[in-house]
């Protein structure tokens, strides 16, 4: 007999310091640990959190394929801990400008992965949009789609998954912060994104009977700040977790879902 029960997630709010893969995974390790022992189902890093928010032109190491080492590292991590892992890298396209993606790893294995389609003044220099497709995972019993950053701008990508029966959205994120970072003022930068998300995911939630998580780039990097700031947004567009302020950490927060919906696949 079906029943409700619920399903942690821990939302990272991490520094990813750009082109540096190998500091990148070892705290990614840290997070995952620190989730697995805290009882949560999903950790869920920010975007492009392995290769940090890279020009690829300036650093063409740090594009990766699917199958580079460090992806292969992350899905490792997903079995070692017995957890499931977002987390997001640039990478490498044969065809043309490399792509955003965001992909997903449980129990060891590759389920398969999301590539960013809202590419804006600023990106479209340096990425291509994704190829339009928007898979819905199910880990845990809970099917989740998943957004990258400017993503927000776009009702139509959450729209989509709640008519793909999606019970939760997975915003990953990596907004710069404009300004010069001797003179950055944090608290508007994060206010800044704060509102954002409050204003289109909570809207987005409400409109599709969705839960939306959100998980930020945070800190200083080489030469770009970003804010920080997790959220969980309920179906009906509530707040019912943020973390609060722009420090890097982790938001744990619990979704509803019903028992019996089946073992982790990829739709």
């Amino acid at each position: 007999m079906n029943g409700k029960k619920t399903i942690k997630v821990a939302l990272v709010q991490m520094n990813c310091e750009k082109a540096e893969i190998d500091r990148n995974l070892g705290l990614m390790r840290d997070y995952i640990s620190a989730g697995r022992a805290a009882g949560a189902d999903i950790v869920c890093f920010p975007e492009m959190n392995v290769t940090g928010y890279i020009d690829p032109g300036q650093y063409p190491d740090a594009v990766l394929s699917l199958e580079h080492p460090a992806i292969e590292r992350v899905v490792s991590l997903s079995g070692e801990y017995a957890t499931s892992v977002i987390a997001g890298f640039v990478e490498a396209n044969p065809g043309g400008k490399p792509y955003i993606n965001q992909f997903v790893a449980s129990d060891g294995k590759l389920l398969g992965f999301y590539r960013k389609k809202t590419i804006k003044e600023g990106e479209e220099n340096w990425f291509a949009p994704g190829d339009g497709r928007q898979p819905v995972f199910t880990v845990s019993g809970l099917a989740f789609g998943l957004a990258i950053c400017a993503d927000i701008d776009d009702p139509a990508i959450f729209a989509q998954y709640a008519g793909m029966s999606a019970a939760a959205v997975f915003e990953c994120a990596a907004p710069g912060l404009y300004g010069e970072q001797e003179t950055r003022n944090w608290s508007s930068g994060h206010a800044w994104w704060r509102d954002n998300c409050w204003e289109k995911l909570g809207k987005y939630a409400a409109e599709g009977a969705l839960y939306i998580g959100v998980a930020t780039q945070a800190g200083r990097t080489k030469d770009e700040d970003f804010p920080g700031g997790g959220y969980l947004f309920g179906p009906r567009g509530e707040r019912l977790a943020e973390s609060g302020d722009w420090a890097e950490g982790v938001l744990y927060a619990e979704i509803p879902i019903q028992e019996g919906t089946g073992d982790p696949e990829h739709v």
